[in-house]
């Protein structure tokens, strides 16, 4: 009976699981006895739970975060399996990113990344100085693709107060952004008018350490690159045949490198052009002396 309590040993056999695994989901808030002793601390379950359980040991074969668990088991019907089909499309996704760096990696390790490096075409162009709106953030890899396209939303709308946008938006990176370093990076749009981008900085104080500044005139390297390539390792890839075709040029980098963004992200197709990344470039050797 559905009313019966059992004994942890009795629901364990019933549900196929160990009594170690109950204690464990018991702790992380997912499978809860149902009467627990206040003299012996034993705990009881009903039968009716025997689902609930096995359902949790599944989903933990799946390698589904705690939290990720909860939202599907505290789903019902079709809400449930969505959020499941959600999850699974991430791991799907993450696996494919995961696939594509370990074949770049194998062509570097092979010394097959000239080959990798052959398929971006390599240019420079002299941008003039501009004034700038910008957002900086210390981010992981994992959160950079999210926070970049809010962090440029929130400076393209903010640009209205600044006289409009005047060039493409762009992210500098200062220091290396991956799973183990943060940053920072910064969110760039170009604005018309100086002092009132310096009112509206002023109207944020420090909400999302935005600022101006005037980005310098500079000569950039770049490789133009799909929405498809954005993605990791290709935008690896590109950044790295850039340094290269720089090398074999003479050049050195004389700023952090960055992306450009002139496409219309949402509209892209995988194979249509969105971005250039760059580096800001001057000849290799030292600066000539002033008088």
């Amino acid at each position: 009976m559905d009313g019966e309590l059992l004994t942890i040993g009795a629901f364990a056999a019933r549900a196929r699981l160990s009594a170690k695994a109950l204690r464990l989901y018991d702790r992380l808030g997912l499978l809860a006895p149902a009467h627990v002793d206040g003299t012996s601390g034993y705990r009881y379950y009903r039968a009716g739970q025997a689902e609930r359980a096995r359902l949790v040991a599944l989903l933990r074969q799946l390698d589904m975060p705690l939290a990720r668990i909860a939202e599907v088991i505290g789903a019902e019907g079709a809400e449930a399996a969505d959020r499941l089909a959600a999850y699974w499309a991430d791991v799907e996704a993450r696996v494919a990113g995961q696939r594509a760096l370990a074949e770049y990696l194998r062509g570097r390790l092979s010394g097959r990344s000239c080959e990798m490096y052959e398929k971006f075409a390599i240019e420079t162009v002299e941008l003039p100085a501009q004034v700038v709106i910008t957002e900086s953030r210390h981010t992981l890899a994992d959160e950079l693709p999210t926070w970049i396209g809010a962090s440029l939303g929130r400076l393209e709308s903010a640009a209205r107060e600044c006289g409009g946008v005047t060039g493409a938006p762009f992210v500098v990176y200062h220091a290396e952004v991956s799973m183990e370093s943060d940053g920072p990076a910064e969110s760039c749009v170009p604005v018309v008018d100086e002092a009132a981008a310096r009112a509206w900085a002023e109207r944020q104080g420090r909400a999302w350490e935005t600022r101006v500044r005037v980005e310098p005139a500079a000569r950039l390297a770049y490789a133009r690159i799909t929405k498809a390539q954005v993605a990791h390792p290709q935008i690896l890839a590109a950044f790295e045949a850039v340094e290269q075709w720089m090398a074999g040029e003479g050049l050195e980098m004389a700023g952090p490198c960055r992306e450009v963004y002139f496409g219309d992200w949402d509209a892209a197709g995988p194979g249509d052009p969105v971005c250039d990344v760059a580096f800001p470039v001057r000849p290799t050797g030292p600066l000539p002396a002033t008088a």
